[in-house]
């Protein structure tokens, strides 16, 4: 298992490559898609991996649906029929 040190400075790394607004294309592109497809797979929320990479929710929902990910849906408390007493 990845030491939190080293995880962190990963994700500098990455944020640091991926530039808000620059292109990720060819070999990073699938780097990245199969890295953010591991993470969000392990866990993590759309939101979360969009803060760690430095784009946005709509950059990373798009990678992950391009990546062939099963999105989540969407949690919290749902609207059903009231249960009989």
């Amino acid at each position: 298992m990845r030491s939190p040190e080293r995880t962190s400075h990963e994700e500098a790394r990455v944020a640091e490559t991926l530039k808000k607004g620059s292109r990720v294309t060819g070999a990073a592109r699938d780097k990245l898609a199969a890295d953010l497809k591991k993470q969000y797979d392990s866990g993590a929320s759309i939101r979360a991996l969009a803060e760690s990479t430095g784009r946005s929710y709509g950059f990373v929902h798009r990678m992950l649906s391009e990546s062939g990910v099963t999105l989540r849906g969407r949690g919290g408390a749902t609207r059903g029929k009231k249960a009989a007493s």
